[in-house]
């Protein structure tokens, strides 16, 4: 089967790595990508326009920001492509059945976990839909573990790989976001120092998690605004409040002037929150 990624960021990258240690013939198109990305993704054969994908693959999975997955799907439909149509990105079930409306039984709702499939049992890829074992046979060996959820053709099954990435981000990117929002509230009201030697003798480890924090989601909180609004979106239609989320998503964005940069400590991000509002 050939396959195509959009778009081979840090993560796409590793993605089509993956399918090309299973033997499977990957591709990813350079039209509209940056030089980093074409760098990246140089020992990866690739396509001029996608256009030309559309045309010559039977599969494609979909790894981009999450603001821009539906305006991905809708570039892919247009172009009418016909296959196996994977969106693995961080976005809600009711953004989910929007593609999944496009294009019907080839539709598979996918969702990562974990970092760039680098090393074995770092990350999964879970995928859902009527034809989610045909993705997860192409992923049988290497880094990236493919799991199936449900080949179901009901609705609310249809989307569980993104529930499901709600439910996991919503944890660990929220709780990053919180971490990261007390550091900003007691450096604002002058008690930082007083409430990291509390930390250190009530709750050992939390200084050091909220520096290594601070460090880890810094290049990639510019992606983490949209993704919290679709967990707030997610909270919202189950009727569980979508504040939590919603204070995260603005946290995120306030720090959206460290993409592209080197990590920053702890300092320089809570700098730059305590200039908002």
């Amino acid at each position: 089967m050939r396959v195509g990624v959009l778009h081979p960021g840090e993560m796409g990258v590793t993605v089509l790595e993956s399918l090309m240690a299973n033997g499977v013939s990957a591709t990813w198109v350079k039209e509209g990508r940056r030089e980093s990305t074409i760098q990246r993704a140089s020992s990866v054969p690739s396509l001029d326009t996608l256009e030309e994908l559309t045309d010559s693959v039977e599969t494609i999975i979909s790894v981009c920001p999450p603001s821009a997955a539906l305006e991905v799907a809708l570039n892919v439909f247009d172009k009418g492509f016909k296959g196996i149509y994977v969106d693995a990105n961080a976005i809600s079930p009711l953004e989910s059945r929007k593609i999944s409306e496009l294009f019907g039984a080839a539709f598979v709702d996918g969702g990562i976990i974990g970092p760039p499939a680098k090393e074995a049992g770092t990350t999964r890829i879970y995928l859902s839909g009527m034809r989610s074992r045909e993705v997860v046979d192409l992923f049988k060996v290497g880094p990236l573990e493919a799991i199936a959820l449900s080949e179901s053709s009901d609705p609310e099954e249809i989307t569980a790989a993104s529930a499901l990435k709600m439910a996991y981000a919503g944890f660990s990117k929220g709780s990053s976001a919180l971490l990261l929002a007390v550091n900003a509230f007691a450096r604002k009201s002058g008690v930082l120092e007083a409430l990291h030697k509390e930390w250190e003798i009530s709750a050992p480890g939390l200084v050091r998690r909220s520096q290594n924090t601070a460090v880890s989601i810094s290049r990639k909180a510019w992606r983490f605004g949209a993704e919290m609004d679709f967990i707030s979106e997610s909270f919202d239609e189950k009727n569980l409040p979508p504040e939590f989320h919603q204070g995260a998503s603005a946290l995120y964005r306030a720090l959206e002037d460290f993409k592209d940069q080197p990590p920053a400590e702890l300092t320089a991000l809570l700098e730059a929150l305590n200039r908002t509002g």
